[in-house]
Order: C-alpha cells, then sequence, then structure tokens
C-alpha cells in the first residue's frame, strides 16, 4: 500500500513584495516530510525574500496567494507562533548579541519555542549530543552570540541551534556561504540529522553543499519565480553552464 506523503508547507500562485517594489512573482511550492529542496539562483531573484515573508518578516508584504504551513493559513500565525509551531529560518548575515552567552542564549531559544521551562540536567545531555555530532568545544558555550565569529562560527551555532530545536520546516539561506571544506561537511552532518523528520529548504548559489546533503528536488528562481525544477543533476548542470540559459527561456 503506498504511503501519502505528510504535506508540511503548501504555497499556491505567492505573490510579495517589498517597500512596493514587487519581489515574488506566482510562486507555488510544496514541501513534504523527509524532502530537501534546494533552491538557487542569482542575486537578487527573490530567495531570500521568499524565507523571510514565510517567516513572517514585517518588512515582507504578502500581496497575494495562499500558504498552508502543516494544514494551517500561514498568515494567521505571528512570528513567535511559527516559530513555536516548528518553523526555523538561519540567516545569511547572524546578529550579534554582545553580552549574551552562547549557552544561556540556546537555553532560553529552546524555552521560547517550546513555551516552557527545560531542566538545567536535559539542557545538558540535549546540548551535548549536539555539539559531539558538530564536533564542537563546549569552550564556545562561554563565549558572546557572534561577537568575534568567524563566519564559519556563526553559521556552526545556527547548526547546533537547529539540531537542538528540531524544527518541522528548517529554511536554511545560504548555510553554506564562507564555509571551507571542514565546516561545510560539520554543517551538513547537522542538516542531515534534521532532514529525515522534517521539510528543508535549502538556500544555496554552489552545488558543493549538495555533495554532502542530498537534494530531492532543486528549483531555480528568475525574477521572482520557479523557472526550473528537477534533481541534483540540475544543480550540476547549473555549476557548468550558469544561468544565462534558464533566463533566456524564462
Amino acid at each position: 500500500m503506498r504511503v501519502m506523503p505528510e504535506e508540511i508547507l503548501n504555497i499556491s500562485n505567492l505573490y510579495v513584495s517589498v517597500e512596493g517594489t514587487e519581489i515574488i512573482k506566482g510562486l507555488s511550492l510544496t514541501i513534504n516530510k523527509g524532502e530537501v529542496h534546494a533552491l538557487m539562483g542569482r542575486n537578487g531573484a527573490g530567495k531570500s525574500t521568499l524565507a523571510n515573508a514565510l517567516m513572517g518578516h514585517p518588512a515582507y508584504s504578502i500581496d497575494s496567494g495562499e500558504i498552508t504551513y502543516n494544514g494551517q493559513q500561514l498568515e494567521e500565525l505571528e512570528v513567535f507562533e511559527r516559530a513555536r509551531a516548528g518553523m526555523f529560518l538561519s540567516f545569511q548575515y547572524p546578529s550579534v548579541l554582545p553580552g549574551v552567552k552562547v549557552g544561556t542564549f540556546l537555553k532560553k531559544s529552546i524555552e521560547a519555542v517550546s513555551g516552557n521551562p527545560i531542566k538545567q540536567r536535559d539542557f545538558r545531555n540535549q546540548l551535548k549530543a549536539a555539539m559531539q555530532l558538530l564536533d564542537m568545544d563546549r569552550t564556545f558555550l562561554s563565549r558572546y552570540v557572534n561577537d568575534g565569529f568567524s563566519g564559519g562560527e556563526k553559521k556552526r551555532l545556527e547548526i547546533l541551534q537547529l539540531v537542538l530545536l528540531q524544527p518541522t520546516l528548517a529554511m536554511l539561506d545560504e548555510t553554506d556561504s564562507g564555509l571551507d571544506i571542514d565546516a561545510l561537511k560539520i554543517v551538513s552532518k547537522g542538516i542531515n540529522q534534521v532532514a529525515p523528520q522534517a521539510g528543508c529548504l535549502v538556500i544555496t548559489h554552489y552545488q558543493r553543499l549538495l555533495e554532502h546533503v542530498k537534494a530531492d528536488y532543486v528549483h531555480v528562481m528568475v525574477d521572482g519565480n520557479i523557472v526550473k525544477s528537477g534533481g541534483p543533476d540540475l544543480a550540476h548542470k547549473l555549476e557548468e553552464q550558469g544561468y544565462d540559459w534558464l533566463e533566456a527561456e524564462a
């Protein structure tokens, strides 16, 4: 008997604008549980706009279209409700929080998303397992959030959050940007740990991430819409030929 896929996110004919400028233009996309969707395209194609609009950033106006998350109308949920419902967004440029230690930040993040306090012992056990998975030293916890961090350290911290929070929908905006080979492998390990129980939208410019994170679908955005979808071979073709051939077709 064939098992029907469990739909996590459904986007239908979505239009999004920023300060009156239309960025997303009629985009449709469905992500099911256990699927990894890679979203590729030139700078300015609308990839980050899509992720921010889904997470509810106030600067991004949803003008028309429909988005359902786990069967519920997404626009009915406030930003904190989306996080509590299992949505996670990693940022292209993570914020610096001087004076806030990483360990404290992670514990408060878990409590904010769950809506309940977590016992210190339980937190320590979860944290230890996640840090071992990502090959992270415990001295990391006493540093201030992203203060003086390298690009790779910032991305590792976001993936550590991802592993601890275990979201239902993970949106990763250029998580591979600026990573060396070793850091890329570690970040990929975190994504692969979460992916089987979630829907993943991985925004990337490069095929190299997809050598470590298997994408079920690769989508290419041009001028605010998905113009082509395929499997991993599409990412290889983009690496070899760029976007000109797709933009000509669009």
